[in-house]
This record gives C-alpha cells, sequence and structure tokens, in this order.
C-alpha cells in the first residue's frame, strides 16, 4: 500500500492494528479444533469412553465460541479501520483539491475527480481491509496447519512443500495476467464519467437537437469497451477457482491413499486422518485466500498510484509566512505582463501588457473572441499566476497576499457562474454567509434581482436546483451579481456577465453600481458597446495585446477595431429599427 495513502488512516491505527491480532487468536482456535476432534475419535469413540466425549467436547465448544468471538471482532475492527481509512482519504482529496490553482486542476479532468473518489477509493478500501485480515490470517493459517500435519504425518507434510509453491506460484500468475487489463479499466472509467456528465449537464441541448440517440450510442460504446476490458480481466480470474478445486481434489485423494495405507499398517488412526484432511483444506483454502487478496491489491493498485497522482500534486499556489493580509484599495497594476497556460516555455495569451487602473474606476474590455479578455482579469485575484512580469492589487503584488485575504476582496461574476442546490437566500450568502435577510434583499435590489424573486411562489426561499437549471441565464446572472456583491468587494470584475440580460436591464444594473458602490473599483467585460460606453476608460484587446485604452470617444478616433464594433452594433441597431 501507498505509503502517502497510509498517512490517511490516522486515527484508525488501532482498529488497523487490533484487527491482525484477533486474527491470529481466530487462527490459533481454528488450528486446535481438528486437534480436539481426532481426540475424540480416537480416544472418546474408539473406547468408548463417554464421560472423555463430553470433556473434550465441551472443550471443542469453547474453542468454536472463542474462535466466533475472535473472528466477529477482527471483522468488526477491519469494517471499521477500512471505512475510516476511505472517509479520511475522501477527505484528504477533497482538502487538496480546493488549495489547487485553475492551472492545477487542469492537470486533472472533473470526471477523473469524481472516479478517484468513488471508484478509486472503493477499491483501495477493499484491498486495506481484506489486507489486515485476510493477508494476516492466510499465511498463520498455512504455516501452522503445516505445523500440525507435519506432527501428525511427515510424508503428507512433505507433500505441502510441493503443493503450495506449485500453487500459490501458479495462482499469482492468474493475478498478474489479469492486472494490466484492471489498469486500463480505471482510465475508461474516467472517460464513461465523462460521458455521463456531459450527457447530464448538456441535457437540454442533447433534447433540443434530438440527439438522444446518439449519445446513447456514444456512452454504449465506451460501456461495451469497459465490459470487454473487464471480461478479460475475470475470464483470467476465473482460472483461479478450477486450478484450485483440481488441486483440493487431488491432494485430499493423494492424502486418503496414503492415509488409508497408514491405517492399515497401523501408524495412523482414524482420528489423524480426519485432522489431517481438515489442515489440507485449511491449506488450500488460505492459498486461494492470498491469491483472492492478491488480486484485489492488484486492482487496487491502479486506483493507488491515481489517488496518490492527486495528494502528492503540489499546489501552485501557496501563502509564504509572511503574506499581506489587508488589501489597501481597488488599485490594479499590470506592470510588462506576460502570461501562458503552458508555463515559460508556451504560446503566451498575454504579452507585454501595461496598465494602471485607479481605484474606485469603472473599466470596460471589449475585443474579439480568443483575445484573452477573460485571462486577463484571471490574474487579478490570481486564478493564475503571471508567467513574466507582475500584477499588482493596492500596490502589492498579488503573489505576496495572503489567497484569501486577497480573494474575499476581489469578486468575479462570470458569464457561466454557478449557482448551488439551496434556497436564494443560502446561494447569494455564499458572499457573506453572516448577512442579514436585508442584505441579500438589498443587493439583489442593486443587481436587479429582487423583482424576478419576489414573484416567485416562496420568494428568497425558492429552492435553487444543482447548476440554477430552474431559473433562466439572465436571471442566474443577476443572481451572481448580488452574490459577488454581497462580499463588499475593493474589486468587482464582471466577466461578460450581463450577455444573458436585456440592454434596459443592464442599463440600470451599472447605474445602481455608480450610485451604490462609487468606491469598487468595477472591470466590465463585454461584447455589447453599450455595456461598457459610459466606463471612465475602456481597454481593447487583441491577440493578447492592448492596442488602445481611452473613453469611447477617445476610441473611436483612435481605435480602429473599438470603431468597427462600435459602428456595426450602433449602425446595425439603428438599420435594424
Amino acid at each position: 500500500m501507498n505509503k502517502t495513502l497510509l498517512k490517511s488512516v490516522r486515527e484508525y491505527k488501532k482498529q488497523s492494528f487490533l484487527t491482525p491480532f484477533f486474527v491470529i487468536l481466530e487462527v490459533f482456535m481454528e488450528v486446535l479444533i481438528p486437534l480436539e476432534m481426532a481426540k475424540i475419535i480416537d480416544v472418546g469413540i474408539a473406547d468408548g469412553n463417554l464421560n472423555y466425549i463430553i470433556q473434550r467436547g465441551i472443550i471443542l465448544v469453547a474453542m468454536a465460541m472463542l474462535a466466533l468471538f475472535f473472528g466477529v471482532t477482527a471483522g468488526n475492527m477491519a469494517a471499521v479501520a477500512a471505512a475510516g481509512y476511505s472517509k479520511n482519504l475522501r477527505h484528504d482529496i477533497f482538502y487538496k483539491i480546493q488549495q489547487f490553482s485553475f492551472k492545477n486542476i487542469d492537470h486533472f479532468s472533473t470526471s477523473g475527480l469524481v472516479t478517484r473518489m468513488t471508484t478509486d477509493i472503493t477499491n483501495v478500501q477493499m484491498a486495506y481491509m481484506m489486507s489486515i485480515r485476510l493477508l494476516a490470517r492466510a499465511p498463520i493459517m498455512i504455516i501452522l496447519s503445516w505445523v500440525m500435519t507435519l506432527v501428525l504425518n511427515k510424508t503428507v507434510a512433505m507433500l505441502f512443500l510441493i503443493v503450495i509453491p506449485l500453487l500459490g506460484g501458479t495462482l499469482i500468475f492468474i493475478a498478474k495476467k489479469a492486472h494490466p487489463h484492471f489498469i486500463k479499466v480505471f482510465d475508461e472509467y474516467d472517460v464513461l464519467n465523462n460521458s455521463v456528465q456531459e450527457n447530464v449537464n448538456a441535457s437540454r441541448v442533447v433534447k433540443a437537437f434530438v440527439r438522444e440517440d446518439y449519445e446513447i450510442d456514444k456512452f454504449h460504446i465506451i460501456s461495451k469497451y469497459v465490459y470487454s476490458l473487464f471480461t478479460k480481466a475475470e475470464k483470467i480470474v476465473a482460472w483461479n477457482s478450477p486450478v484450485m478445486q483440481f488441486t483440493m481434489y487431488v491432494v485430499i485423494l493423494v492424502i486418503v491413499a496414503i492415509g488409508g495405507n497408514s491405517i492399515v499398517t497401523g501408524t495412523m488412526q482414524t482420528g489423524e486422518l480426519t485432522s489431517i484432511i481438515v489442515y489440507s483444506l485449511q491449506i488450500l483454502m488460505s492459498l486461494m485466500m492470498v491469491t483472492f487478496v492478491f488480486v484485489m491489491i492488484m486492482i487496487a493498485e491502479a486506483s493507488t498510484d491515481r489517488i496518490a497522482e492527486v495528494l502528492n500534486e503540489e499546489p501552485e499556489m501557496q501563502d509564504s509566512d509572511d503574506a499581506v493580509k489587508d488589501v489597501a484599495n481597488g488599485e490594479i497594476i499590470f506592470d510588462h505582463v506576460n502570461f501562458s497556460y503552458a508555463g515559460k516555455d508556451g504560446t503566451l495569451s498575454l504579452k507585454d501588457v501595461c496598465l494602471h487602473i485607479q481605484s474606485g474606476q469603472t473599466i470596460g474590455i471589449i475585443g474579439g473572441t480568443g483575445s484573452a479578455k477573460s485571462t486577463l482579469v484571471q490574474l487579478i485575484p490570481r486564478l493564475y499566476d503571471v508567467t513574466g512580469g507582475a500584477v499588482k492589487v493596492g500596490g502589492v503584488d498579488v503573489r505576496n497576499y495572503n489567497l484569501e485575504a486577497l480573494r474575499d476582496q476581489v469578486s468575479m461574476v462570470l458569464q457561466k457562474n454557478v449557482l448551488f442546490s439551496g434556497t436564494i437566500y443560502e446561494n447569494i450568502r455564499w458572499g457573506n454567509e453572516s448577512a442579514t435577510d436585508e442584505e441579500v434583499q438589498n443587493v439583489c435590489k442593486l443587481a436587479q434581482a429582487d423583482g424576478f424573486v419576489q414573484e416567485f411562489p416562496n420568494g428568497y426561499n425558492t429552492q435553487i436546483v444543482q447548476g440554477g437549471n430552474n431559473v433562466s441565464g439572465g436571471q442566474k446572472q443577476r443572481l451572481c451579481i448580488a452574490r459577488a456583491l454581497l462580499k463588499k468587494p475593493k474589486i468587482l470584475i464582471l466577466d461578460d456577465s450581463t450577455s444573458a440580460v436585456d440592454t434596459k436591464t443592464d442599463a440600470l444594473i451599472r447605474k445602481a453600481f455608480r450610485e451604490e458602490i462609487p468606491d469598487t473599483t468595477k472591470i466590465i467585460i463585454a461584447q455589447r458597446v453599450s455595456s461598457i460606453e459610459d466606463a471612465d476608460q475602456i481597454i481593447v484587446l487583441d491577440d493578447g495585446k492592448i492596442t488602445g485604452i481611452g473613453t469611447s470617444k477617445e476610441l473611436l478616433k483612435t481605435n480602429e477595431i473599438y470603431r468597427e464594433v462600435y459602428e456595426s452594433q450602433v449602425k446595425g441597431g439603428a438599420e435594424n429599427e
């Protein structure tokens, strides 16, 4: 088991250590029981001594009860240890993901992370439970049973010295042949989960375009491939049982032949032969148990590597001990900023960006698709780190801030922002969990959301389904703006987040910003010129470079890109009228 993962055992170490201890006690009882049975047969029954039979029978029952007690105790402790271990693993993975930057998250797909926290952890949990219980039981059972067999009959004991390595090697060979197929399965699980996630998230698009059959076929192909991989692996593993059964019957036949001859010659008694057969079955079953656990561990090995990959991922952004925890104001400076998603050797998305935004200003950003508008603003709350240069907020490099303190003062509203399951009150309070009902309602009024919320039968107690699919795109955007405003940030970034509202509502939102939060720096990314026309400064981006900065009037005179956009929208709108 991977050392990184074993750190998650933590408070369940006691159960993990006590499980093998009780298993060993259970094995001792089980090994002694056949010996008592032999004595009852060879002494009590052979001599017709009823008192001896009763005496030994009581001891036998006591041993069986103790074995049952030790077995149940070991099983309970193994279940607690394994379930607790998996609980801690889920906690550790989820906690680690919360520390990831966007760049870290980009290394793993959403479906891949979900598979790791579900299927992979379940595999590790099962392997861990079997390891602390069955792996402690099987080897000791094999050794003690073989020793008892050696005491009773050396010839049979020598037979097992040949059978055990031969059978064990065969079963391990079978398990190793199946292992590569199990590794492939879990990679395909990611693809399968991704297909389901895409289909559910885009269910409206699927139905709108009547693509249900296509999606079913796509899912069927992936599902069939997972099935074929599992089938190949299981067909190989299926050889375990017939090989085991064949060996078991052959060994028992040989033992009966040897034992029968020994009984005839008087060198062995009937009870001893019975005990040897029981010990033989214990040895063979323990061997099969070892290989079964070995198969589970090999299945879990692939899962272990995938989980460890997440736990060993170093968060790209970590707070220093002397991190700044107070953001002075909303001033923003881009000092010769370069940025690439692929790192220093990648293609630059932003190229030598120099920009100075005064605290409290309203800034508009416009540009074509792929001009790096969203990339630019994502550097402000340090969702990504610059590749070159520096971004400063309140006069301090964002890399020197405590991340929580910085992001508390920089609110971002995305075009495709997310609402969570819960009431409207609960969703808005993501911005400030201690906010009063009045404060929530006030920011909703500023975001022009109060009107439609009041029309719901339950008002602000209306339940939002997962993803906010029971509200329109424009309603969702306004609720997300309200949530951002509740943080009372020093910087508010709207990343094309009024695209789904009409121009009148858009104008009312901007009017509320001017009047109610004049000291907050407001950055508005928009495709509509009307959304940013009255901004203090408008930034024109093209291919990751700033091609113009100024007011709308200034840019109409000096910037060809802005002029083309303005004329196409304003004149086009006039013609349509």
